[in-house]
């Protein structure tokens, strides 16, 4: 059987600017789907989409097998509508003719290799999303959500010590009224933005400014904490033990001020994280730390843990930090844990070293002892202060 869905790419020059199988698709379609805006670009009427978008999904659930086309901006299948499509119905039954993306209309005109560049999405998300790229040399392509997104873009970077950062904004590309407008963070204030447009950023730290590496380890000045944090050395121990991998989802059980769960957010693309806590003050803490951080999809989950993982997809890592003597929540994440998952618990109570020497000999994996101890002053002189001894046990899910 033929592909019965087309997803078809247009670009702001509508119709004209497709190709003869995309022009067909369009002419043949019984059925077409799509935004007004894409309905206006090729001069047709069709099926608009409905909100929440679901509600034409189902309806083309019935018309499997009809010539049905979707019309969708630039390239579908990056940050489009293809992926969900796809996954939806099956590749067998899809079929999608792109056009230039966004990505690939603004790194042509600023003469960046899209292989060097992040690309990346805030359109009907937090514009914090970008502050976890924002290092030295970075170059950045952004989808937005409106005309709005660059002023906050600027006031962002520019309070994290990136005011220096070039930022270019290209409207309405393709199209007659296709404007650029460049400045600096710092200096930005340029308003007359059109609805429609991408962002390019060229990150240039200002001079003394702190980076904040992708790698895990971030000082542990850098979270809000009333205490309870895996201090640097050991969470850059428990995220090696942790591997994260790219689309992969944490369970972090009893997250403190959140450190380990962002951190794992921070070093890889499309990861997902759920962070539980049943201390209620510090869930403030945890989703400050993460809006700062530039993770604000990160889950925050209140409750005994328990109770609220029962439920919550299935993860491919585990990390407890806390409530390690609690009756079977080991028990309950190792039963849910992913084939190839990895467990990693810590404990710094003789009751909870206790607790994972036990999961141990049922379980077999790796026990490690962690000392750490930081060089602090002592009068004229230094000395070796020891941090707490950190039991870590870590198992890997046949």
């Amino acid at each position: 059987m033929t592909s019965w869905l087309t997803i078809i790419g247009i670009g702001q020059d509508g119709f004209l600017g497709l190709g003869s199988d995309a022009k067909d698709a369009i002419n043949e379609a019984k059925h077409l789907f799509g935004g007004k805006r894409h309905f206006e670009l090729v001069g047709k009427k069709g099926n608009v989409w409905e909100s929440p978008i679901e509600q034409s999904f189902k309806e083309i659930d019935k018309l499997k097998g009809e010539r049905v086309v979707i019309l969708a901006s630039g390239d579908p299948m990056w940050f489009g509508i293809g992926a969900s499509l796809c996954k939806r119905y099956g590749t067998k039954d899809v079929k999608v003719i792109p056009t230039p993306s966004a990505f690939s209309l603004v790194a042509s005109k600023m003469l960046w290799s899209l292989s060097d560049t992040e690309c990346l999405t805030v359109h009907g998300l937090e514009n914090e999303r970008i502050i976890s790229f924002l290092l030295p040399g970075n170059k950045l392509i952004i989808l937005t959500t409106d005309e709005k997104t660059p002023q906050r873009f600027a006031e962002i970077i520019s309070e994290l010590g990136f005011g220096e950062s070039i930022i270019t904004v290209f409207s309405d590309m393709g199209s007659a009224s296709e404007s650029r407008v460049e400045s600096s963070a710092s200096k930005w204030n340029n308003l007359n933005i059109s609805n429609l447009n991408t962002v390019a950023i060229e990150c240039l730290p200002d001079k003394g400014t702190v980076i904040k590496s992708r790698t895990p380890g971030l000082p542990d000045a850098v979270f809000q904490h009333d205490g309870q944090i895996t201090k640097r050395e050991v969470r850059a121990i428990t995220l090696s033990a942790l591997c994260p991998l790219p689309n992969q989802t944490l369970w972090d059980i009893g997250a403190g001020c959140g450190s380990i769960c962002i951190e794992w957010l921070r070093s890889q693309s499309n990861m997902r994280a759920y962070a539980v806590e049943r201390n209620i003050d510090r869930l403030s803490i945890i989703n400050s730390n993460a809006l700062a951080l530039g993770v604000p999809e990160l889950n925050v989950v209140f409750g005994d843990a328990l109770k609220e993982i029962i439920g919550l997809p299935s993860p491919d890592a585990v990390f407890i930090g806390g409530g390690i003597t609690s009756g079977g929540v080991i028990e309950y994440c190792w039963q849910n844990l992913k084939p190839g998952g990895r467990l990693v618990a810590n404990a710094v109570t003789i009751e909870g070293e206790q607790r994972l020497i036990d999961m141990h000999d049922k379980l077999g994996g790796e026990l490690v002892k962690i000392d750490i101890s930081r060089a602090e002053p002592l009068g004229q002189f230094r000395n070796w202060e020891p941090l707490k001894p950190v039991t870590q046990f870590k198992a890997l899910k046949p």
